[in-house]
């Protein structure tokens, strides 16, 4: 194994394990759980897992153009509207099986991509500016969202008094 495919296979292994930890604090949760918050104004616990879920399919979908050619890309687009302005919440068990299925999603898309793949560059509108993404970048981005949307939701059932087995 090379040095970079070492330090992939680890990001891409430990990320997993993160995501794995987001769904396994939401699943045991009730529905009125689900709409605890850290303060008002921010986004409740079912307010982040829809928001994590959402955006993975959005960017895949609408950005990258992914899943067009196949039934679960149906799916996917359907996600991605779960990060609109008032999109109706679901059961705790809907976030984990959301969050899995993006989750396979992705990583089914990268694991077809060469490295000359991830230079390719998609446009995006960044309030209001035009901007050119390359797949790498959006994949990062995409870790970086899901590790501080994941630390909401950690610091939202801390507050709470609910258990949580997310790392640190």
């Amino acid at each position: 194994m090379t040095e970079a495919s070492f330090t992939l296979t680890t990001i891409f292994d430990s990320w997993k394990q993160y995501q794995e930890h987001i769904a396994s604090a939401i699943a045991p949760l009730t529905a009125e759980q689900m709409t605890l918050r850290a303060a008002p104004g921010t986004r409740s616990i079912g307010e982040l897992a829809m928001h994590i879920a959402g955006c993975r399919a959005g960017w895949f979908t609408y950005v990258l153009g992914e899943g067009d050619d196949i039934p679960t890309g149906v799916q996917i687009k359907a996600m991605a509207e779960w990060d609109e302005a008032n999109a109706h919440e679901h059961t705790p068990a809907q976030y984990v099986k959301a969050l899995g299925t993006t989750w396979q999603f992705m990583m089914d898309r990268v694991a077809r991509w060469s490295a000359d793949d991830m230079k390719t560059t998609f446009e995006d509108d960044e309030d209001g500016v035009k901007v050119q993404l390359s797949r790498a970048f959006i994949l990062y981005h995409l870790m970086e969202h899901d590790l501080h949307h994941g630390g909401e939701l950690s610091l939202t059932l801390g507050m709470h008094g609910l258990t949580s087995d997310f790392p640190g």
